[in-house]
Order: structure tokens, then sequence, then C-alpha cells
């Protein structure tokens, strides 16, 4: 019998970043923002302000939605992007899933969902992650399979994020402590002239809550950030994760309550809608290190990606980068020959200042980067990068609309 001839496979299409959003980020304890809101809620908020912003998308040409979760149990856990998006409204006939790639989820969700609309099998997506560490602390109930001690596979405090950060100290002597505690202030200044410049407080989606004694409020502003943090201050801190050690709470992201999301589309297909183009994806990378240095995986990450886009460090000119640690940061400055106060690098401050709930965080930093593409129409080329557990490193690179370079979508695909 004669068989049907298949069709041609999909050409590689431009993913474009339409929006990005997230809620106020909380600080994970009892008393905190949220220690009475549940983590799917949030992550609803946000997909509800994306389809509020975006009246001229129709719900039901939405393709994907895809959520991520470091511990996904309780209410962060039953298949969230299927679970957020039925509890946002969204048609019954838009599928979802759960990712988890610990601190990186978001970015994953991203970088998923753009591969399937590049390759032609989706059109619009919905990608981000959710992260109540007040409700589920990092590894909580989690149990690592035995051998990784018993055959060495890892170190043994390769699973104690703040202990691979003192192992990043004790591998580069140059990332002393001064260093790290300089760049705890400096993170927190810059968020705080990022807030009082307005620069915050667009993307993000007002939160009602409702307290058993307090009764109802409006999360409407971060609650972890800390104005005025001074260098005095911070050389008083003890080091919790090493007696004599460097890692201290003004170095190292608070433990934080948050959600965030964000719109991707083919080009084409935001062109056809009437969505705007933020940013374009140009090529993203993943890559493994030792896991007990896990603050050192967006420099093989980096090197990929720009090694795929066929760029140098050179054409990058807007740099995001999760401040898991300081010294993380400052390790990946150091590996490109960039200045530990290089303007160009985290402008509005980053998670020292802000938090860093774990699987949000990814689309945080490209929301941040696609605004300040909009301040800086200078600027060609920028990229989004984080740090893993486990040993890992992801990092996005994006191009920015607002260049006189920039070729816009014409009405044919290339």
């Amino acid at each position: 019998m004669p068989t049907a001839s298949p069709r041609p496979a999909a050409l590689v299409r431009r993913v474009v970043f339409v929006d990005g959003v997230r809620t106020p980020f909380g600080r994970a304890r009892k008393d905190g923002l949220y220690a009475h809101t549940r983590a799917d809620d949030l992550s609803v908020k946000t997909v509800r302000e994306l389809l509020r912003r975006h009246p001229e998308l129709p719900p039901e040409r939405i393709d994907e939605v895809a959520i991520a979760a470091t511990t996904q149990q309780g209410d962060q856990g039953l298949t969230l992007g299927r679970t957020v998006g039925v509890l946002a409204g969204l048609p019954r006939s838009v599928p979802g899933y759960a990712i988890d790639r610990m601190c990186a989820g978001a970015m994953t969700a991203v970088t998923s969902t753009a591969a399937a609309i590049g390759f032609g099998a989706q059109d619009v997506a919905l990608a981000g992650g959710v992260e109540h560490m007040g409700h589920h602390p990092m590894g909580f109930d989690a149990d690592p399979n035995p051998r990784f001690l018993s055959e060495r596979l890892v170190a043994n405090d390769a699973l104690n994020m703040g202990v691979t950060a003192e192992n990043l100290h004790d591998k580069f002597p140059a990332l002393t402590r001064e260093r790290a505690d300089a760049y705890g202030v400096a993170s927190q200044d810059k968020y705080a002239a990022a807030l009082a410049a307005g620069k915050i407080d667009p993307d993000l989606v007002p939160v009602a809550l409702r307290d058993p004694e307090n009764g109802w409020g409006l999360a409407t502003a971060d609650e972890p950030p800390r104005p005025g943090t001074t260098v005095e201050a911070i050389q008083k801190l003890p080091t919790p994760f090493r007696a004599g050690g460097r890692v201290t709470a003004g170095t190292a992201a608070p433990l934080t309550d948050g959600a965030a999301s964000c719109l991707l589309a083919a080009e084409e297909t935001a062109a056809e809608l009437g969505l705007p183009t933020r940013m374009r994806l140009v090529s993203f990378a993943y890559a493994g290190v030792e896991p007990e240095i896990m603050g050192i995986g967006p420099v093989p990450a980096t090197v990929k990606a720009l090694d795929r886009a066929g760029l140098s460090i050179e054409d990058i000119g807007l740099f995001e980068i999760n401040e898991a640690f300081a010294v993380q940061v400052l390790s990946f400055l150091d590996a490109f020959g960039i200045a530990d106060d290089d303007p160009r690098v985290n402008q509005y401050g980053g998670a020292i200042a802000v938090g860093h709930p774990l699987a949000s965080s990814g689309v945080r930093l490209m929301t941040q980067l696609a605004r300040q593409f909009e301040e800086n129409p200078d600027v060609r080329f920028g990229l989004t990068t984080m740090c893993v557990g486990l040993g890992q490193g992801g990092t996005v690179i994006w191009e920015n609309p607002h260049h006189a370079d920039y070729e816009p979508f014409e009405g044919k695909t290339k």
C-alpha cells in the first residue's frame, strides 16, 4: 500500500519575549509577606496579570504553560503548569506541565517552550516559576541516593549551597571577603536607586493577602531589601556556613517566596496578534560543573551560549547575573575580565537585595533585562545567567529590538 509522505520539517523560527511580570518578593519566614498565601496562587496572579496586560492575545492561542518549582509538593505540586492554567481561567484546551532545574527552573521553562516555538510545534507559550520557601524549604523531604556519598560521586558538602560558596572562596584566593562584602552592599544600593527611579514597580503585580490574625492586606513591594546597608555592618556579620568563613547574610540571597511568569511567541505570531517584542532570543546553553563549586556554572554555560551565537563576551552590553552569592558573581566577572563595579552588570541590583525564590528567578532576570534594553537602545545584546544547585549553570543571550541593527520581522520566516 502507498504510504503518506511526511510533512516537511518545520523551519527554525525566531522567538521573542513579549512581556514578563512577577509578584513582590517576600521573606520566607512565619511572619513573612506570604506566610498565609498559597504558592500556586502566587503563580496564578502572574499569569492573570500577563493576560490583563495583553487583551490582544486570545487565551485560546496559548499553546503551553510551563511552570517550574524546585520542591514540587503541597501547594506547589500537582503539575503546576496545568493547575495554574486552570486556576487562572485559561481555556481547558490549553495544556501545561511542571519543570525542575532547581534555581534555573523558570529559565528552563523559557528555553524549553522557546525551543518548541522555534521548531514550529507552538506559537505562544507561558513560562515561569514559583517558590514558596517558607512552606517548602530547599531540599525539604528529599531523599538523596546514598550512593552519592558512599561512592564519592559528590563531596559531602555539595548539597549545602552556602558551603559551595565557601568552596569558591577557597578555590580562587582573589575572591576575598572584602570584595564580596563590597559587592553585597553595591547590590543593595543599586536596587534602592532603581526602586527610587521607578524601575522596579512596573514589573510587579499586587497580591492580596489574608492573615488569620491581622485580616486582609495587599503586597505591593519587595520585602527582603535592606536599604542603607554598609560595608562596616556587613563586616560584623557571622559566617554561618563555616567558622571564620567569608559568606554571610550580607553576601547571600535571603530565603524568599515569590513567582514570576512571561509570555513567549514566534516572531511572526507576535506580529500577527499585535503583541510587543521586548527581546529576541539569540541562543541558550546549560553546562555542568563539579557540584561542590556549583557557583562557577555560569562560566561554561556562557562560553557555550556565546559560541553557539557566534558572539564574544565583548558583544554583550548588559548582564543580568543571579546573585545566589556575591562570590559566585565575582567568579563569573573574573573569568571574563569584567570589573566588580562594571555598570553593565545588574543595573537594578540583584538577588542579594531583592531575594531569590529559586525556580522563579530566571524570569525576573529576563524581565529586568527587557526593561534595561528599552533604556539602552545603544546596546544590542544582553544575557541572563545563573548558577544551579548540584553543579550546573544556565545562560540565555537576548537581542535588543530597540537597537539600530535589529532586523524586525517583515512578514516572512528567515
